[in-house]
């Protein structure tokens, strides 16, 4: 008989803190959740004041029965779930199966799986926080209520195996609302000058920008400008008319939330949202490390706050002294934000001594990649800034205004181990400087040449992965816990797709998302959505009870539904016909959203059945045999450019786009790594024919 008996969610998690406490305690995992809603129907009792009909998950039978075994054979049970609100509903299960009151002492919660934290924790016992339960709760119950009422009106208008949500639905808005941004975009034209001038002493050449006209800024716009400016400036004389010296300092990036994490790892090492989380979990919860056995590498990935620990702050600034001096150590505390639960410290290495090249060997390749990028990103969060020395040159020319400017770095600061990136540049230490010769005031240039260059303005980026976690998390848009499952989902649901890592809608998307706002505009948009968020956080401190914020949206929204479903009950949304004719029938095949995207199908199903795919062509001919060049999708959604000939008698096929006039030269690396990708999805393709075929017969 074990003394105690501690049930986490993982195995893995098991393993790690079965080495910190050994003896009589025992460790086991209860595999994530064990009861839920049930899949086959809404399972929440309106009439009964929301009451949610939980069932035991299937599958999950003997886990349960041994899980019931540990507990009676145990003088005491922790539940150790993770430390947020997931965890805590989860515990709150546990303790309903294995017939634990609620107000028993039996909750433990630790940041970080190190020995100190979970010897600390079992110390600490506590009652399940029911507020914290609650909050899980009515988010569950409040997306259940809205994914069952909407998604059917989607079954009945677009397809079956559709769905809607509160957070998911937003976020395809948000999407397809980019999108139509950079389709109604138009092109503004403007024009740089840069003047090219040289020292008259040195003749070191350097660049000038054009920026104005007697100390007023000026935009050009039309080249007719530009060319009477050029025309001034021909006999002009360039003078210097100041320099200005600085100094330029800049600070650390805070400490990694979840979402910062997400959105760095996107940036720096190409991880999807989903990946980041997977593999930051496996750090969590334990890597077997050599010399050390199962380790707990990093504090709990699930959070929102800035905030880190005393001891971690002091370890920080032992490891910074010694690696790189007392003058690189800076204390600093960062500021969460105001919407942050703060539940939990930034996410930081447990153990600032193992530092990511020691244990590379122990760990996958991902796994050090992450790991990395994580113990850079604390650590370099508690050094001194980086300072630069800038100079900022003003030259007059008859009038016109240029000026020059440069940086040099003086003290590189946390910079010598972590600089943060954005969504629209490529990583950089700003190490570049000016090629700018030593200047006197009133100095005469010499001019060397003047160059002119039209531009246009762009339409904003579509998003990426990083770029809508940020916008999610800016919009306060549900939490750190269901960032990476949205965009798993809207993903799967083939609403957006992946295109050289930007997210673009699909039509299916774009034809949902329209549906959803015209008929349920209430719901489906952000200030809804942020409002909910809102309401779980009052709830989470026990400021509102939880059935009164499902009952005070539901009924508006119940008598919503009931008016679109009878709105819509005699509209039939038409298929797009295509210009291509039926060859069996004669009709104009009409185009169909599939699982694999569009496709062309005869409307007159069931009696002609005729159906094919559209083929994407582009307007230059294959290299090879100057045929057509079709564009296909490998299974992970990548473009790849084929010849139509192929695998006939010509075998083009590459990744890169041909260019016209493209002499083709062959690579064989290339040719197999497209052929590795695209066998799959292939073979796959085939197989769901031929299923669709058996099951028509």
């Amino acid at each position: 008989m074990a003394d105690k008996l501690i049930i986490v969610e993982s195995p893995a998690k098991a393993n790690t803190i079965k080495k910190f406490l050994g003896g009589s305690t025992k460790v086991v995992a209860s595999m994530g959740h064990i009861r839920d809603l049930p899949k086959s129907k809404m399972g929440i009792d309106i009439e009964n004041n929301f009451e949610p009909q939980y069932i035991n998950i299937r599958g999950k039978a003997s886990l349960i029965n041994s899980l019931k075994k540990d507990a009676k054979d145990a003088k005491k049970v922790y539940l150790a779930t993770d430390p947020d609100r997931e965890g805590e509903a989860i515990a709150w299960h546990l303790a309903y199966l294995l017939g634990i009151p609620e107000n028993e002492i039996c909750r433990i919660t630790f940041n970080e799986i190190t020995k100190e934290a979970v010897k600390e924790a079992v110390k600490k016992p506590r009652k399940i926080n029911l507020d914290l339960t609650n909050a899980q709760q009515a988010r569950r119950v409040l997306d259940r209520i809205v994914g069952y009422k909407i998604s059917p009106v989607l079954w009945k208008k677009v397809k079956r195996g559709l769905s809607a949500g509160r957070v998911q639905s937003v976020a395809v808005k948000l999407i397809v609302d980019r999108e139509q941004e950079i389709e109604n975009f138009i092109p503004e034209e403007f024009w740089n000058i840069t003047a090219i001038l040289s020292d008259k002493k040195t003749k070191t050449k350097f660049e000038s920008k054009f920026v104005g006209k007697n100390g007023k800024k000026i935009e050009l716009h039309k080249k007719e400008e530009v060319d009477e400016i050029i025309k001034d400036l021909e006999k002009a004389k360039y003078i210097v008319e100041d320099i200005k010296l600085g100094e330029k300092k800049r600070n650390p990036a805070p400490p990694f939330t979840t979402s910062t994490m997400q959105q760095e790892a996107s940036r720096k090492l190409g991880f999807a949202i989903k990946k980041t989380m997977s593999v930051a979990q496996g750090l969590y919860e334990g890597v077997r490390i050599e010399g050390r056995g199962v380790t707990g590498l990093i504090t709990y990935m699930r959070t929102d706050s800035t905030r880190i620990s005393e001891e971690a702050r002091a370890a920080a600034k032992k490891q910074i002294e010694k690696d790189y001096g007392k003058e690189y150590y800076e204390n600093r505390y960062y500021k969460s934000r105001a919407d942050s639960q703060d539940a939990h410290e930034a996410i930081r290495p447990s153990y600032i001594d193992l530092k990511p090249e020691m244990i590379k060997d122990s760990l996958t390749a991902d796994q050090y990649k992450l790991y990395r990028l994580i113990y850079n990103r604390f650590l370099a969060s508690q050094m001194a800034q980086a300072i630069y020395d800038t100079i900022t040159v003003s030259i007059n020319a008859n009038g016109y205004d240029f000026r020059t400017s440069g940086q040099s770095l003086k003290f590189k600061g946390f910079m010598t181990l972590y600089v943060e990136n954005t969504d629209d540049e490529k990583e950089t230490e700003e190490l570049g400087i000016a090629n700018i010769p030593m200047l006197e005031k009133n100095e005469e240039l010499k001019k060397e040449k003047l160059d002119t260059k039209q531009s246009f303005s762009e339409p904003p980026p579509r998003y990426t992965e990083a770029s809508l976690v940020k916008t999610l998390e800016e919009k306060g848009i549900g939490r750190p816990s269901t960032y990476a499952p949205t965009i798993t989902t809207i993903l799967a649901r083939n609403y957006i797709e992946k295109v050289q890592k930007q997210l673009v809608p699909t039509e299916l998307g774009k034809v949902v998302n329209n549906l959803l706002i015209e008929n349920f505009s209430d719901v489906i948009n952000v200030e809804f959505t942020v409002k909910m968020e809102e309401e779980f956080d009052k709830i989470a401190e026990g400021k509102e009870e939880w059935k009164s914020v499902i009952k005070e949206f539901y009924d508006p929204f119940s008598v919503v539904v009931e008016k679109v479903e009878k709105e819509l009950e005699h509209v039939k949304l038409e298929d797009e016909v295509s210009d291509v004719q039926c060859e069996k029938c004669g009709r104009m095949m009409v185009i169909k959203m599939g699982r694999y995207g569009k496709f062309l199908a005869c409307p007159g199903f069931p009696e002609c059945r005729n159906a094919k795919p559209i083929i994407e062509t582009i307007d230059v001919p294959c290299p090879k045999c100057g045929a057509v060049v079709q564009v296909r999708k490998t299974k992970k959604r990548r473009n790849y450019y084929i010849c139509e000939n192929n695998p006939k008698s010509c075998d083009y096929i590459s990744w890169n786009k041909p260019k016209p006039g493209e002499k083709y030269i062959e690579n064989p690396e290339e040719l197999e790594d497209v052929k590795k990708a695209t066998r799959k999805t292939t073979s796959r393709r085939k197989t769901t024919t031929r299923k669709r075929t058996t099951k028509k017969k």
